[in-house]
């Protein structure tokens, strides 16, 4: 009970302390040195491209990744996105929506937030060791939602615009988030097969920047965050609820569990898939919605409630990995 109190407790502390930070700034009662967007901007590059790669790197450090099952991870983690979007996509056509809403049902189902939650709940959960494969489990992500996510978000836009495979080929290459999550995935690698033995004060310093990561992530959010009209979605946003909670994880899992990696690892694949499929939908789903012209209510109604169904998954995940 403990771990599930701590980890909605960070949750909600970081999502409150942005939306504080925005009500405030907006009131002319908090000085910040920098207009709000860059603040966020600043924060989010702080924990993607510094404090992130360093805690996974050293957590890859230290755990046993001989087992060569453990890199399926890499091909479940993106069928989790792609799977919970064509949950969405169906979702639409049973709900006869219109393309703009439709478009963002899908992303809502698309996007998930593995990093920042699913990473904390990992490591709440299961210990430094567990968190090491949301590395292996998020390692393509980015060209997912590049080469995936947003072109087929842009199909439902009536500004849709086909960009080339070459313009996508050379946005990946360039993009220094892709490029330092390879790159602390390799380092981490290269360490652990090394030999060296990692330095005791590594541990503690992951179990302070890991949660630290998380709620500065969530902050950024929580400074952008709008409850715009959540009541007018709430039937679509529970029936994405049922896709994020209920048929990704039971998918997910279950390939995760007919590749064996319940066998590998002391079984940590097999549970950190459980975990990280069964997180909400992720901020980024919003972005499309802004960029393509679709229903931006319904991308920020499905986010926050499904982020307040962390509430109720979380306990139901505490019982059920003991089990597996």
């Amino acid at each position: 009970m403990e771990k599930i109190l701590f980890s909605l407790f960070l949750i909600a502390f970081g999502l409150l302390m942005g939306f504080a930070a925005r009500f405030l700034d907006k009131k002319g009662a908090l000085q910040l040195p920098w207009p709000i967007q860059k603040v966020r901007t600043f924060l989010q590059k702080s924990v993607l491209l510094g404090i992130g790669p360093v805690t996974f790197a050293g957590a890859l450090w230290v755990v046993e990744i001989s087992e060569p099952r453990i890199a399926l991870l890499a091909l479940i983690g993106p069928f989790c996105h792609v799977f919970g979007g064509l949950g969405g996509a169906v979702l639409a056509r049973i709900f006869r929506m219109a393309p703009a809403q439709a478009g963002s049902m899908f992303c809502c189902g698309f996007f998930t937030n593995i990093g920042s939650i699913g990473g904390l709940i990992t490591f709440v959960f299961l210990g430094e060791k567990g968190y090491a494969f949301v590395a292996v489990f998020k390692l393509i992500e980015e060209l997912v939602y590049y080469g995936i996510g947003f072109p087929a978000a842009r199909l439902y836009s009536a500004q849709e615009r086909a960009g080339s495979t070459r313009r996508l080929v050379q946005r990946l290459i360039r993009d220094p988030f892709l490029i330092v999550s390879l790159g602390s995935l390799f380092t981490g690698t290269c360490l652990n097969l090394s030999g060296i033995q990692r330095p005791p004060f590594f541990s503690l310093l992951n179990t302070i920047l890991i949660p630290l990561s998380t709620v500065i992530l969530l902050t950024t959010i929580g400074m952008a965050m709008s409850f715009g009209k959540t009541g007018r979605y709430l039937k679509e946003s529970l029936a994405i609820s049922g896709v994020k909670f209920l048929l990704v994880p039971a998918a997910c899992t279950s390939l995760a569990a007919l590749a064996g990696l319940g066998d590998a690892a002391d079984g940590l694949p097999l549970k950190t898939t459980l975990i990280l499929s069964s997180m909400p939908t992720a901020f980024t789903a919003l972005v499309p919605p802004s960029l393509y012209g679709l229903d931006l209510d319904l991308a920020n109604s499905c986010w926050l409630v499904t982020t307040l169904g962390l509430v109720v998954t979380l306990p139901v995940l505490y019982t059920l990995l003991p089990l597996l």
